[in-house]
């Protein structure tokens, strides 16, 4: 009996390895398989903007990546809802600082970091989350920083439009072997059926872009698994067994087959290690 569809995912020609230098942008989804690669062993960086959504916010992502520009003064965004603190429509919540100083201080830092990984990197791992895009002044932020909904404008992206700024970051750079995937974490503020519409557009968008290998994220999860015990009490995200799973499937088609025993030693280490830390913390807490 078969009780399940199986994803067939053939095996990447040229397989991500140890020695490589891999950076991932996008949507929290990168941030999990990015911690996960860093475990195994693999030299990462990961969303040093930190999330980014959609192919428009990658695109001005790696735009900055490519210029010579610092953030500035006239970056800086001063948070909505009472936060008192400053960030920029470039970057996640998380860079927020309490002063400008402070947060350009950060933010010119990190990016000075990721210019150096990005121009020696030769694997790019693309996630894409959704088709919306907020706009402020006729450009797209990453973030819209809590601020009032009136300040800005909201559409969803063309399929076209999705593959136009994939295939511009892919053409600039024919030094990186880049590799596309359709995160599979749910965007329902809009419900259910934007959020089929908004995946479906970039499935497409990722579909007509030539030069990058695809990874079936989305489809290992909605096909294979197809059940919400995969996913998280939010309903939203893949639960840690998903995301094991997805990892599983990501090293035997996208890694060396003659890597495997160091990518499982190092993951072995990074989890002694990780429990070490966790008693250290409870001791430390006992002492107190």
């Amino acid at each position: 009996m078969k009780l399940w569809t199986k994803v067939i995912y053939p095996p990447l020609g040229s397989p991500f390895l140890l020695s490589g230098h891999t950076m991932l942008l996008g949507s929290c989804f990168a941030d999990t398989i990015g911690g996960k690669m860093a475990a195994a062993g693999f030299n990462v960086l990961v969303n040093p903007f930190g999330t980014l959504y959609n192919p428009a916010s990658l695109l001005s992502a790696v735009e900055r990546l490519d210029s010579d520009t610092m953030f500035g003064l006239s970056d800086c965004v001063e948070m909505g809802a009472q936060a008192g603190r400053i960030c920029s429509f470039e970057h996640h919540t998380s860079f927020a600082r309490e002063t400008a100083e402070e947060f350009l201080e950060n933010a010119n830092a990190r990016l000075l970091e990721a210019r150096a990984f990005w121009k020696c990197c030769d694997r790019v791992i693309l996630t894409l989350g959704t088709s919306f895009v907020w706009y402020a002044g006729g450009k797209p932020v990453s973030n819209c920083l809590k601020r009032p909904a009136g300040e800005f404008t909201r559409r969803m992206l063309s399929v076209e439009e999705s593959a136009a700024c994939l295939d511009k970051i892919i053409k600039a750079h024919p030094d990186k072997r880049f590799m596309l995937t359709v995160s599979p974490i749910r965007h329902l503020g809009d419900g259910a059926h934007a959020n089929s519409v908004s995946k479906a557009r970039l499935l497409l968008a990722a579909d007509g872009c030539s030069g990058a290998d695809y990874f079936p994220a989305f489809e290992i999860l909605n096909d294979e698994l197809r059940d919400y015990r995969f996913y998280a009490d939010d309903l939203v995200h893949p639960s840690n067994q998903a995301v094991e799973y997805i990892w599983e499937a990501f090293l035997d088609g996208c890694t060396d087959p003659g890597e495997r025993e160091m990518i499982e030693q190092n993951e072995k280490a990074a989890r002694l290690k990780a429990h070490r830390k966790i008693l250290s913390g409870d001791l430390t807490t006992l002492q107190a």
